[in-house]
């Protein structure tokens, strides 16, 4: 069997043309058995399956996801991840410092507030991640209102 000298395509023996990328082959006396080496021997992740997987594991897979993957709708999902978790983290401390001062401060009502903020705050996380990966699985951009805006305003992705 002989290769296509320009997309690595199969080509039939004595064949003028590649049926994949119309390039005209060598003469029929020579015949390339083996593909191009600049021909990548695996194709890429899903886009949906990508774009899940940024959420996983938080603001650590958007991270990850974003610097190594190109593809616009994975850079969405990553640039949403990153902030939309970094911005739950940063609501987490600062309920802990504001309740935690109010309790080192003398006060029990401010600490019994936080027992119903932060179950509260992490039954919404886990909510809005479960919804953010089957969103992102159904291959929709869909964009959480104030974190999507910082999002592009950040890294620049639409």
């Amino acid at each position: 069997m002989a290769f296509c000298a320009k997309c690595g395509a199969a080509v039939a023996d004595g064949a003028g043309f590649c049926p994949a990328c119309g390039a005209a082959q060598a003469a029929p006396g020579a015949v390339h058995n083996s593909p191009p080496a600049s021909v990548p021997a695996a194709s890429q992740m899903d886009e949906k399956v990508a774009g899940l997987l940024c959420y996983v594991l938080g603001w650590v897979t958007g991270l990850i996801f974003y610097f190594i993957d190109k593809r616009p709708f994975v850079r969405f999902h990553a640039a949403q991840s990153i902030v939309v978790f970094v911005g739950i983290h940063i609501i987490y401390f600062v309920i802990g410092a504001i309740f935690g001062f109010t309790l080192f401060a003398g006060g029990v009502g401010g600490f019994s507030m936080a027992f119903v903020l932060y179950p509260l705050v992490g039954l919404l996380s886990f909510g809005l991640w479960l919804l953010l990966m089957i969103k992102a699985y159904q291959g929709e951009r869909f964009r959480i209102p104030i974190a999507a805006d910082i999002a592009e305003k950040i890294f620049g992705v639409a």
